[in-house]
């Protein structure tokens, strides 16, 4: 049972497949008796969307964890769905290469998780997001067929449907197998770090840094609140924490990290301990346990968003200040993280303490609310790297508009007229 007591929501069965024969074997049956079916890689999704119920059946791919192919001419690796997201950074690591995305929940993630979530990695101001990682895909689509979407490093060969599954959930096939494009290991890794007087003064910085031409592999900026949380030792009260990282030959990791030092200079940043980077990097993917926090009747969580330049900094104040509003808030806070030409995006923490336990679906659905109508009324993207789930759903009109929901409703039905995959997940009515 969870914490209000409600009982666990368990499948009819779990089925753990170890080839893409067997996914359309399981795929085949499903749909002809019309039964629910849910992908599911290493459970590491925040969102909601692998959730069970009683008629459905948890088709867990942990099994298919196999290397495929590493290829160190073309710089590809291709694996099984299910295979550990940080296994497969060490298996090409081994080759002295990186496929360079690094979420937070690399140790306990599937590479299938990454492409089906639509994720995007610490690193990802340098290296780009999965979709910019991803070479080929390979699944099972409702009907049992299988598809191999990608096949070169470029092609115009009509649309691209390695994007019908970027980010499709489960709703629209069984992702099996996942060609990545990989770099080489950089030469050298150089820290840079700062202070700024206000969280709107970095995002200032930032915007010129990136629209320079300059692309450090990790640029993350907190506010005050979280710069003292993340970085007690060495945090100046009232300041926020920006650093960059920059990878590469090392005369260009210098280069960079001499010309943001400059741009960050001309506005008004102050040097900081590079210590702050070593011990986020030594830290980065520490969670605590939800349990912990449950147990004692607060909620938490995190929501990340993007949005343009000129919409960001609004939407910081307003979400903070409107999360301030809910009852028992004890923190609505933010840091910035991935980082765009056009735009940055925002993770929002949040946590409550409702003076009711039997308070606390609502108040973190209120939180939610807050976030996400704040964002998508000022401009923003209500999802940028964790997907939509269920939680997120009846959000999505604000990104996609009704058209664009439509569209996917339309696409579907084509594909999955029986709405076996995943149903309830992605898209608000299904």
């Amino acid at each position: 049972d969870d914490v209000q007591e409600r009982p666990a929501r368990r499948p009819a069965c779990v089925v753990r497949p170890v080839t893409t024969d067997e996914v359309v074997e399981i795929v085949n049956v499903c749909r002809d008796t019309q039964r629910p079916l849910i992908p599911f890689g290493l459970g590491s999704g925040v969102c909601g969307g692998i959730i069970g119920n009683p008629d459905s059946v948890l088709l867990d791919l942990s099994d298919m964890n196999q290397i495929r192919h590493i290829d160190e001419i073309n710089l590809l690796a291709s694996f099984d769905a299910g295979r550990n997201g940080g296994e497969a950074e060490r298996d090409v690591q081994d080759f002295g290469l990186t496929i360079g995305h690094w979420p937070q929940s690399i140790d306990v993630s599937s590479v299938g998780g990454w492409i089906a979530t639509r994720a995007s990695g610490q690193f990802s101001t340098g290296h780009g997001n999965i979709e910019d990682i991803v070479y080929s895909i390979e699944a099972v689509l409702p009907d049992g067929s299988v598809i191999n979407a990608g096949k070169a490093p470029r092609a115009a060969a009509g649309p691209d449907l390695r994007h019908l599954l970027l980010g499709s959930e489960g709703t629209l096939g069984v992702i099996t197998g996942v060609t990545f494009s990989l770099r080489r290991l950089p030469e050298s890794s150089i820290n840079s770090a700062f202070f700024a007087d206000s969280i709107e003064q970095g995002f200032e910085a930032q915007r010129e840094i990136i629209q320079a031409g300059y692309t450090p592999v990790v640029m993350r900026q907190y506010d005050a609140a979280e710069s003292a949380r993340n970085f007690p030792e060495h945090h100046q009260e009232g300041t926020s924490v920006f650093f960059a990282i920059h990878e590469g030959p090392e005369a260009m990791a210098n280069a960079e990290a001499e010309g943001i030092a400059q741009i960050a200079s001309k506005h008004g940043l102050g040097d900081a301990p590079t210590e702050i980077v070593e011990g986020w990097l030594s830290h980065r993917n520490t969670v605590p346990t939800w349990s912990s926090f449950l147990e004692k009747g607060i909620i938490l969580d995190t929501i990340e968003i993007s949005a343009p330049w000129d919409a960001i900094y609004a939407i910081y104040e307003k979400v903070t200040a409107s999360l301030q509003e809910v009852p028992g808030i004890l923190a609505g806070t933010a840091h910035s993280s991935h980082v765009y030409r056009s735009g940055i995006n925002l993770y929002f923490t949040f946590a409550a303490r409702p003076e009711d336990k039997a308070d606390m679906a609502d108040i973190y659905n209120e939180c939610w609310k807050r976030v996400l109508e704040s964002t998508a009324f000022l401009g923003g993207g209500v999802a940028h790297h964790h997907g939509i789930g269920r939680v997120r759903k009846d959000y999505l009109h604000h990104d996609l508009g009704e058209t664009g929901l439509n569209t996917l409703r339309a696409i579907k039905k084509m594909l999955d007229p029986h709405n076996i995959m995943n149903p309830g997940v992605l898209i608000p009515d299904a």
